[in-house]
C-alpha cells in the first residue's frame, strides 16, 4: 500500500521517467471509440493519483476513478476537485452505476493473483458497462517479455525538493517482485529513505484473452502501446458469463 509521501511524489517521478499520461489516454480513447463511437463516460480503475484520470477528463464528458490506496485517493481528490474518486478494491467493485468505458492502466491488473480473480474482476467490469461498452486493460508484462533482474534509476529536482528512485525486479514463480527505494530530500524536512515492494502477476496473453472471453467480452490485443506492454480492448457482448 502506498504511503502519503510516495503518493505525493508518484507522478513527479514517473513523469521524469517518461510517462506520458495524455498520450496513453488518447490511445485508449481512440481504440475504445473505434468499438463504441458514442462513448462519453469512463471509470478508471486503480487510478492512483489521477494522472490518466486527469487526461481522460479532457476527452470524455464524465469520468470517475477507483483506487484502493487511501493516500493515493487523497492525492487524486486534491488534484482533481470536481471529479469523483472512490476508495475501493477492484475485486469488490460495486458502484451502482454504469459507464461506457472502463479502464485499468499502468499494469495494475497484475496485482490480481490468480486467473480466477482476473476473470471475476472482468465480470465486475462487465456489470458496470452500458450496452456496447468497452473495457481497456493495460496488462503487466507477459512472462516471455519480463526482464528478470531489470534495474532502473531516476532522479528529479524541482524547487525545494530532489527525489531519487532505484528499482530491481526479479522473477518469483509466476510473478515479478519489484523492490523500489526512494531518497527524498526536502529543503525543510531534510532527507528521507522510503522503500516498497510490489509482487505483480505475470499472466500470459492467453490467460488474459480467455478471462475476457469468460467474462463476456470480445477482445483484441493492440501491440506496441504502454511502454511495450500493449493494450487489451474488450467490447462487452454479454450481460453475464
Amino acid at each position: 500500500m502506498y504511503g502519503d509521501t510516495i503518493a505525493e511524489i508518484y507522478e513527479l517521478i514517473h513523469e521524469v521517467r517518461g510517462k506520458d499520461y495524455r498520450r496513453e489516454a488518447e490511445d485508449v480513447a481512440r481504440h475504445a471509440r473505434a468499438r463504441s463511437p458514442g462513448a462519453r463516460s469512463l471509470l478508471d480503475v486503480a487510478c492512483g493519483t489521477g494522472g490518466h484520470l486527469r487526461a481522460f477528463a479532457q476527452i470524455f464528458d464524465h469520468v470517475e476513478g477507483l483506487e484502493l490506496s487511501g493516500p493515493m485517493v487523497r492525492a487524486a481528490r486534491t488534484r482533481l476537485p470536481g471529479i469523483t474518486v472512490h476508495r475501493g478494491d477492484m475485486r469488490e467493485l460495486g458502484l451502482g452505476r454504469t459507464f461506457d468505458v472502463i479502464t485499468c492502466m499502468f499494469g495494475s491488473i497484475g496485482y490480481l493473483t490468480t486467473v480466477a480473480e482476473l476473470t471475476a474482476v472482468l465480470r465486475r467490469f462487465g456489470r458496470h458497462l452500458n450496452p456496447g461498452g468497452v473495457a481497456a486493460v493495460d496488462p503487466w508484462w507477459f512472462p516471455e517479455r519480463f526482464a528478470d533482474g531489470h534495474i532502473s534509476a531516476d532522479i528529479v529536482t524541482v524547487p525545494g525538493r530532489t527525489v531519487g528512485r532505484v528499482s530491481h525486479s526479479t522473477l518469483e514463480g509466476g510473478a515479478s517482485r519489484m523492490n523500489v527505494h526512494y531518497i527524498v530530500a526536502d529543503a525543510e524536512e531534510g532527507a528521507r529513505h522510503l522503500a516498497e515492494t510490489h509482487l505483480i502477476t505475470l499472466f500470459t496473453r492467453r490467460e488474459y484473452e480467455e478471462s475476457f472471453a469468460a467474462a463476456g467480452f470480445e477482445v483484441d490485443f493492440v501491440e506496441g502501446l504502454n511502454d511495450g506492454r500493449g493494450l487489451f480492448v474488450g467490447a462487452f457482448a454479454a450481460a453475464s458469463a
